[in-house]
Order: C-alpha cells, then sequence, then structure tokens
C-alpha cells in the first residue's frame, strides 16, 4: 500500500510538473512569440472629388464596380463649362482683333515717322540755302525758312511719341491676348474636369452618389480601394516586438474561410497616441486601446506586413477592414 500511494504521489507530483511546464511554455508562446489574432487588413483609398462645381448630370458606374485608372466615374453637368469656352474663345478673337489693329497703328506711326522726318530733313536744307544766300534772299524768307524748319522738327518728335504710344499699346495688346488664351485654357480646363475619371484601378465603394446632387469642387463623393495597395497591419504586443524585424516572413490566417496568405514584413510604427496625454489626439499617430483599463497591459504596436499576391487564391475576397491572425517567423541573425 506504501508504495502504491508513494507511486501516486509521484504520478500527481509529474502530471502538476508537466502541466505547469506546458502552462509556463504557452504562456511565454503567448507573451513573447511574434503572433497576433488582431490583424485588419488594409488599403489605400482615394477619396474621389471634383475639382470643379455643379450639378451631377450623369454616374457612370455602380457600387462596388471595379474600375481602370481613366475610367469616367461621373460627370458634372457641362452646359456652364461649354458656355464659359465660348465666351473665352470670343475674348481671344477680340483680344487678337485688337493685337492686329495695333501692329497696324504700329506701321502707319512708322510711316508717319518716316514722313516727318524726310520733310524736316527737306525744310532743313532749304533754311541752311537761304541762310547761305543772305545776299539776295530777304531776312523774312530767311526766318520763314528756320520756322519751316522747326515747325517740321517739331512733327518729328511727335511722330516719333505716336510711335512709342503705339508701341505700347501693341505691348499691351498683346498682354491682354495672352490674358484671353490663359482665360480659354483655364475653360477648357475646365470643361475637361467636369468628366471625373478614376485616378487608379480598383473598386469603387459605397457609392452615395446620385444624378441631380450638386458637388462642389475639393468635396470628397465617391470612395475608390485601390486593388494593387492592400496590406496588413497587425497589432503586436509591444513585449513580442524585439522578435519583429523588417524582412521576417509572415504567416496571415484570414478570420475568412481561414486562407492561409504569405507576407513580409515591411515597418514597425514608431509612433502610437498616447491616451494619457490630452495633447496626443491631433498628433496623427495610430490611435490603439487596450483591452483593458484596469490592469496594465503591454502595448499594441502596429506592425506593417506586404501580402505576397501569388499567395492570395483567385477566388479569394480582400476587403479592408477584414480581420486576420499573423504569425512571423524571425529571420536567424548572427
Amino acid at each position: 500500500m506504501k508504495t502504491q500511494s508513494l507511486i501516486r504521489a509521484s504520478l500527481t507530483v509529474v502530471v502538476v510538473l508537466a502541466a505547469a511546464l506546458i502552462a509556463h511554455a504557452l504562456w511565454r508562446h503567448s507573451m513573447y512569440s511574434p503572433w497576433t489574432r488582431d490583424g485588419r487588413v488594409r488599403a489605400e483609398i482615394v477619396r474621389v472629388a471634383p475639382d470643379v462645381s455643379g450639378l451631377v448630370g450623369a454616374v457612370e458606374v455602380r457600387d462596388n464596380q471595379q474600375v481602370k485608372a481613366g475610367d469616367v466615374l461621373f460627370r458634372i453637368d457641362a452646359r456652364r463649362f461649354e458656355l464659359a469656352v465660348a465666351q473665352a474663345q470670343a475674348d481671344l478673337s477680340a483680344a487678337q482683333a485688337a493685337a492686329r489693329a495695333a501692329g497696324a497703328s504700329i506701321s502707319a506711326a512708322n510711316a508717319g515717322t518716316a514722313a516727318s522726318e524726310a520733310d524736316y530733313q527737306k525744310y532743313a536744307s532749304q533754311s541752311e540755302r537761304r541762310q547761305r544766300a543772305a545776299a539776295v534772299i530777304s531776312a523774312e524768307a530767311r526766318a520763314d525758312a528756320v520756322a519751316t524748319a522747326r515747325a517740321a522738327q517739331a512733327a518729328v518728335r511727335q511722330a516719333q511719341a505716336n510711335r512709342s504710344a503705339a508701341t505700347a499699346s501693341q505691348a499691351q495688346a498683346l498682354a491682354a491676348v495672352e490674358q484671353a488664351q490663359a482665360a480659354l485654357d483655364l475653360a477648357r480646363l475646365n470643361l475637361e474636369r467636369a468628366t471625373v475619371r478614376a485616378t487608379a484601378a480598383g473598386y469603387i465603394t459605397n457609392l452615395d452618389v446620385r444624378v441631380g446632387d450638386y458637388a462642389s469642387a475639393g468635396a470628397a463623393r465617391m470612395a475608390l480601394v485601390r486593388n494593387d495597395s492592400l496590406w496588413i497591419y497587425g497589432y503586436f504586443e509591444e513585449t513580442k516586438l524585439p522578435m519583429i524585424h523588417p524582412g521576417d516572413a509572415a504567416d496571415i490566417r484570414l478570420m475568412s474561410g481561414g486562407r492561409v496568405l504569405r507576407g513580409t514584413v515591411e515597418g514597425i510604427a514608431h509612433g502610437i497616441t498616447d491616451a494619457d496625454n490630452p495633447t496626443s489626439s491631433q498628433d496623427l499617430l495610430a490611435d490603439v486601446s487596450p483591452t483593458f483599463n484596469w490592469i496594465r497591459l503591454a502595448q499594441r504596436v502596429p506592425v506593417r506586413v506586404r501580402i505576397d499576391p501569388a499567395s492570395v487564391p483567385a477566388d479569394t475576397v480582400l476587403a479592408a477592414g477584414m480581420t486576420a491572425s499573423i504569425t512571423v517567423h524571425p529571420r536567424k541573425r548572427g
């Protein structure tokens, strides 16, 4: 009996020790092994906003439709912009006509200046000859010749001033042409931007644009999820970060269907919001709330994991916000 009791006691001790060792190993694995069940599928979201304001005239896509870069998403009523283009075209034509008229004025001013200079040369020569022939020409005739030469010289100065004014008018007219051309280019750009196109390939989601809605410039009216930008954010406890490094391989098990994907650690966040700091809510850092408030838990830090596209089955749907478990396989380092 004593032997059997000893055996039972020994077995009990062995079982307790084994259970304790297993529990300790599981605890260490849970505390320090680089894995987490708190993973989220993330994606780049393009906030589609029109560049011009106006009534929505047509919506060319459906909710959850896949689009390519350059596809038309919706159109803003273009009649106002077409009228603006016509007005700008008319203004440009008027400015060009004014520039041509200014060029003609330049030519006329040049011709007038040349004629005035020729008259001045003629009258100046006559005055000089008469001054030399003072013995046979009366003083009155000589004075008349001097006055005529001076009048011709004044006419030359007036013609030169007219030419300068015509040159300035031409420069102003050419500037008006450039201004009108810029206004026409802007009107054409606004007309082009009235058609809103996809800037990247992806999926339209949560479509809430209807014909007749008023779209304001710069206000997002549609979300486009880029299908080439999906990644996983795994929220790992800070006690596990020493085992995680960029370049480590990772297994990603989706909650949806239990599919296992492959990935690679791209980086670890270098800052998260401090809930105890009242000024940190505006610093654009990730806000990761602890699970419990009455005990001190290891904070969770976002780790970005790139998804290997080759590991994603063709029939697998990846949507931003899906959950996943992530296990990182640290590389051996010397």
